[in-house]
C-alpha cells in the first residue's frame, strides 16, 4: 500500500510536498530577482537549483495528468509539457544574444536533443533494460511510424536546407522556413491522429502497459495548476541563468553548441529518468513512446515556433547542420532504424547507441 503524503492526509491531494513548494519558492524567487536583479554565486546556485526542481515538478505534474488519461496520451502529455519547456528556454536565451547566436540557437538546441534522445535516452534504456530483462519487446508498428517520421523530419530540417539554391549555409529564406515549419507540424499532427486516435493499439503494448494509477479530480486538477506556475517557474529563471550559461560557454572557449546541448540536457533530464525507469521494470514500449514522442513534438512544435518567430522579427534562421553534424545525424537515422526494426532489443543495442552520443559530445567539445 502506497504511504499517504501530508498533502494526502490534509487536503486529499496525492502529490508529493515538494512537487508543489518548489514551484512557488521558484516563482518568488523569480519576483525576487527581476525587482532587485542580485547577482553573485550564492544567487546563482540557489537559482540553478530551483530551476531544476521546477522542471522536476512540472515533469511530475505532468505525469499525474498523464496517469489520469492513460496509454499513448499520458506519454503525450509528458512529452508536449517538455517540449514547451524547451520552446520557452530557446525563446528567453534567443532574446539575449547576439544576432548571429540567434539564428542558430533553435537548431543547435532541436539537434541536441534528437541526438541525446536517439543516442542517450533510447540507448540506456536499452542498456538499462536489458541488462536486467535480457531481452526486451515492444509493438512494432508503432515505433515504425514513429521513426519514419522522424527520418523525414530530420532530414528535411536539417539536411535540405544545405542543398538549397537561393542562400548558402544552410541559412532559410523565410518562405522556405515557414514551408519547413508547416511540413514538420503537418508530420507531426498526422503522427498524433494516428497514434492517439486512428491506430492507438500501435502504441500499447500486448502485456498491457497501458494500466494507470487514476488520481482523484482534486490531484489532477491542482497538477494541472502547478505545470502551469512550473513553467513559468522554468522559463523566468532560465531567462536569469542565460547571460551565466552564455559567459561560461565563452570562458572556457566552447563551441556554441555546447549551449544547445546544455538546454536540451536539463530539458530531457526528467523524462529521461522516467524512460529509463519503465525500461527497468521491462516496460520498453512506454520508454520508446516518451523518447520518440519526445523527438517528434521538439521538431515538430519547436522548429515551426520558432520560424514563426523569425519570421515576425526578421532575424535570419539557419537551420542547416555543418557536413560533420549532418553525418552524425544520418548515421545515428541509420542505426536507430537498424535498432528498432524487429519488435525487441538487447543490451548490445544500447552500448552502439551510447558509443553514438559519446562521439557526439565529444566532438562537439573538440571540434
Amino acid at each position: 500500500m502506497t504511504k499517504k503524503t501530508w498533502l494526502n492526509h490534509r487536503f486529499d491531494i496525492n502529490l508529493p510536498v515538494w512537487t508543489v513548494i518548489a514551484p512557488v519558492l521558484a516563482i518568488g524567487l523569480l519576483s525576487l530577482l527581476l525587482l532587485f536583479h542580485p547577482a553573485h554565486g550564492l544567487i546563482n546556485a540557489i537559482t540553478a537549483v530551483l530551476l531544476m526542481a521546477s522542471v522536476f515538478a512540472a515533469v511530475h505534474h505532468a505525469e499525474v495528468i498523464a496517469h489520469r488519461v492513460g496509454e499513448p496520451f499520458g506519454t503525450l502529455v509528458l512529452a508536449v509539457a517538455v517540449t514547451l519547456i524547451e520552446v520557452a528556454l530557446i525563446v528567453v536565451l534567443m532574446s539575449g544574444s547576439p544576432i548571429e547566436d540567434r539564428a542558430v540557437l533553435a537548431r543547435d538546441t532541436v539537434f541536441a536533443a534528437v541526438m541525446l534522445v536517439f543516442n542517450g535516452i533510447i540507448g540506456l534504456c536499452l542498456l538499462i533494460g536489458g541488462l536486467r530483462n535480457f531481452v526486451q519487446k515492444y509493438e512494432l508498428e508503432g515505433v515504425n511510424k514513429a521513426v519514419g517520421v522522424l527520418l523525414t523530419m530530420s532530414l528535411i530540417v536539417f539536411i535540405l536546407p544545405n542543398f538549397t539554391e537561393s542562400t548558402g549555409g544552410g541559412l532559410m529564406l523565410h518562405s522556405q522556413a515557414i514551408f519547413i515549419g508547416i511540413s514538420s507540424f503537418i508530420l507531426y499532427a498526422a503522427f498524433i491522429f494516428t497514434q492517439t486516435v486512428r491506430h492507438r493499439d500501435y502504441f500499447i503494448a500486448s502485456e498491457g502497459e497501458d494500466n494507470h494509477l487514476t488520481d482523484n479530480m482534486r490531484t489532477v486538477v491542482v497538477s494541472a495548476v502547478w505545470l502551469v506556475l512550473a513553467l513559468v517557474a522554468v522559463v523566468g529563471l532560465a531567462k536569469m541563468l542565460s547571460p551565466l550559461i552564455e559567459a561560461t560557454v565563452n570562458d572556457f572557449g566552447l563551441p556554441k553548441i555546447i549551449i544547445g546541448i546544455i538546454i536540451a540536457a536539463l530539458v530531457l533530464l526528467p523524462e529521461s529518468v522516467a524512460a529509463i525507469k519503465a525500461a527497468y521494470n521491462n516496460r520498453l514500449q512506454v520508454s520508446l513512446n516518451l523518447a520518440l514522442g519526445s523527438a517528434m513534438a521538439c521538431i515538430g512544435l519547436t522548429i515551426p515556433t520558432i520560424v514563426a518567430l523569425t519570421a515576425f522579427t526578421g532575424d535570419p534562421l539557419v537551420l542547416g547542420l555543418t557536413a560533420k553534424y549532418s553525418l552524425m545525424l544520418i548515421i545515428t537515422l541509420v542505426v536507430t532504424s537498424n535498432t528498432l526494426r524487429t519488435g525487441k532489443t538487447t543490451f548490445f543495442s544500447g552500448v552502439v547507441h551510447l558509443v553514438l552520443l559519446a562521439t557526439f559530445i565529444f566532438f562537439s567539445i573538440v571540434p
